[in-house]
């Protein structure tokens, strides 16, 4: 008994490709999003990075008076050469000193300083006014004392984001302080330490 003609494999085309009865199908395209109908609120934004534990740093610039504020947004950018970042509030007291600043100081605190980030996030407050200490370093630039971790970084942008600039700036000169050094932190509304 010999085989039909039309089973077996099926002859080549002339294109030399074997053709099938059954193509692949096609990929089902993922799910769209749900459609966004208004801006994402602003209470809940907040509430969601409360729980963003982050490092606390302070920030000064020199100006006819010395200027600062706690920062909680300090971002290393690059290391090659060195960058760095931070957001500041186009309508908060040290702005328009930040704004003609050539350099800034920055102050990375550790746990046992949780009075100096209070005194730099006080509205309305003399920052620099005793108790706190502090003098002049590189570039004029005003330097907290019983920091063991400060940089003095050149400013290279000030990017406009929402109510709040960008402030990108490259590291000239500092000290990294030691390895044992626990630093402060700020999770839920309240400063913190690290526990291990």
């Amino acid at each position: 008994m010999t085989a039909s003609p039309d089973l077996g494999t099926p002859a080549a085309t002339s294109s030399g490709t074997v053709p099938t009865s059954n193509p692949a199908p096609a990929p089902v395209p993922p799910p769209a999003p749900p459609a966004v109908t208004a801006p994402f609120d602003s209470t809940a934004f907040r509430a969601v990075f409360r729980r963003h534990a982050a490092g606390v740093a302070v920030i000064t610039a020199a100006g006819a008076r010395p200027a600062g504020f706690t920062a909680t947004s300090l971002t290393s950018v690059s290391a090659d050469p060195p960058l760095l970042s931070f957001g500041i509030s186009s309508t908060g007291s040290a702005w328009p000193t930040i704004a003609d600043a050539a350099h800034v100081g920055v102050h990375i605190l550790g746990e046992h300083q949780e009075d100096v980030a209070a005194t730099f996030a006080r509205s309305g407050a003399d920052r620099f006014a005793p108790p706190t200490a502090w003098g002049p370093g590189p570039y004029g630039v005003p330097l907290l004392e019983d920091v063991h971790v400060w940089l003095v970084a050149r400013v290279l942008a000030r990017i406009p984001a929402g109510d709040h600039r960008i402030v990108v700036a490259q590291a000239v000169a500092g000290a990294p302080g030691g390895d044992a050094d626990r630093p402060l932190l700020y999770h839920h509304g309240r400063y913190n330490a690290l526990r291990h």
